[in-house]
């Protein structure tokens, strides 16, 4: 299928299967003319790019985890364990920052100083 018809019915933007096809995540097959050819499973592998990306993966990460996503299973072998653990550590840090912020205009907002 060629990109316009995956990107309706994966509900993204052909900019978006784009990009993840330069960051490795997706590749299409091309017909002699340059177009872009997906196959059928195209499709579950833009969702499962979706699932992970909306789930706070990167694109650096989704590269090591997607090739061992089989069916709602994972390998969990230890390079996708360590790269899990790496992500859930980023958002456990964002959450303590966020911590301190809300901390910080909670006391604005009952006039103490910062």
């Amino acid at each position: 299928m060629r990109i316009g018809e995956l990107a309706r019915r994966c509900n993204v933007s052909t900019r978006a299967l784009r990009y993840y096809e330069e960051q490795q995540l997706l590749t299409p097959g091309r017909h002699p003319n340059g177009y872009r050819d997906y196959p059928e499973s195209a499709v579950e592998t833009v969702r499962r790019i979706r699932t992970l990306l909306d789930a706070g993966f990167n694109a650096d990460t989704i590269r090591i985890v997607l090739p061992c996503l089989n069916g709602d299973d994972v390998d969990m072998c230890p390079q996708v364990a360590a790269a899990i653990r790496d992500t859930l550590h980023g958002i456990d840090e964002q959450l303590r920052d966020l911590e301190t912020k809300r901390g910080r205009i909670t006391a604005l907002l009952a006039g103490r100083q910062l």
